[in-house]
């Protein structure tokens, strides 16, 4: 096993943490997965049908998820359109190779590319 000898450094710990703690919560667990397995852009009326929750609560996840990136939102019109980020997804790494010390990838400002909001 690779055992590094020392902690993260503190900003990888920081980000880690603001994604473990977005993720703390069941209902935006339900909402990463839906989105990432969906593959395409959803409304928040297609997400409320899939976690079965309200529509307020089901915005506040939104909002919290897209703060930390792990969401994107495209605004077409008056409506948005919510999808998962994928340079997120691809760089997230598992609590087991974080808590055993296990080489994790660095964790990228997980910021939109040009032209997408969070």
């Amino acid at each position: 096993m690779n055992v590094e000898k020392g902690p993260l450094e503190r900003p990888a710990a920081v980000e880690y943490a603001s994604w473990f703690k977005a993720l703390a919560d069941a209902t935006r667990v339900q909402i990463v997965s839906l989105l990432a397995r969906r593959g395409v852009p959803m409304s928040v009326g297609e997400i409320v049908e899939a976690v079965d929750v309200g529509q307020s609560t089901v915005s506040a996840h939104l909002k919290i998820l897209s703060e930390v990136g792990f969401v994107l939102v495209e605004r077409q019109g008056t409506s948005a359109l919510y999808r998962i980020n994928d340079a997120c997804v691809e760089c997230f790494p598992s609590a087991a190779d974080l808590v055993m010390g296990r080489p994790a990838p660095a964790p990228p400002a997980c910021t939109p590319t040009r032209g997408e909001r969070r």
